[in-house]
């Protein structure tokens, strides 16, 4: 019996050694950042967005899942001053040329699977905006409780095309890039 017994308790400090528990990093909203880049043949406007809430999802060092919500309507231009086109463009970045926050207040990007190669979390996950969702691939780069990346977004993909020359002839100086670059820094 005491043979036994001893097993089993081997048996369990082995599996609690060996075992990780998936831990679930709530986003310190407040913390975090997202700037946005959008470029045109003349140039490119900045700004920021707002997380409304968020988490990551890790077993052990690994990612294992995680969700992110961002209010669009907190978009805001940062490379513009207010009398001086600011307004104006995001009033149009706003407006159903391209994000439709009225109707559509929140994007939303849910990790769907992830690999860590050379310190890098590879993560594929579904991005949805203005209630359309694709598939999207970045790195996300971990470090203590700060998570970041820089990814690109195609917003012909979610039936943002205002001034895109693939689906446009003649903008000349006017036409917009089809991507637009996230920088994005999360506190835990």
């Amino acid at each position: 019996m005491k043979t036994k017994l001893r097993s089993l308790t081997i048996a369990v400090l082995v599996l609690a050694t060996t075992t990780t528990f998936a831990q679930k990093k709530e986003i310190k909203t407040s913390e975090s950042t997202i700037n946005w880049t959008g470029k045109k043949v003349t140039g490119s406007h900045t700004g920021t967005l707002d997380i409304s809430k968020g988490f990551l999802i890790f077993d052990g060092e690994n990612i294992t899942g995680g969700e992110f919500i961002v209010d669009m309507t907190t978009l805001t231009v940062t490379d513009l001053e207010t009398g001086k086109g600011k307004e104006k463009l995001e009033g149009h970045l706003n407006s159903d040329d391209f994000f439709g926050t009225t109707n559509h207040k929140n994007a939303k990007l849910t990790i769907l699977r992830s690999s860590k190669v050379n310190g890098k979390h590879k993560i594929a996950g579904d991005l949805t905006i203005k209630g359309k969702t694709n598939l999207i691939y970045f790195d996300l780069v971990v470090t203590k409780n700060i998570a970041s990346t820089t990814l690109n977004v195609d917003r012909t993909k979610y039936d943002i095309k205002y001034g895109s020359g693939s689906f446009f002839d003649n903008l000349g100086d006017k036409a917009i890039n089809d991507e637009f670059e996230l920088t994005v820094n999360l506190k835990m």
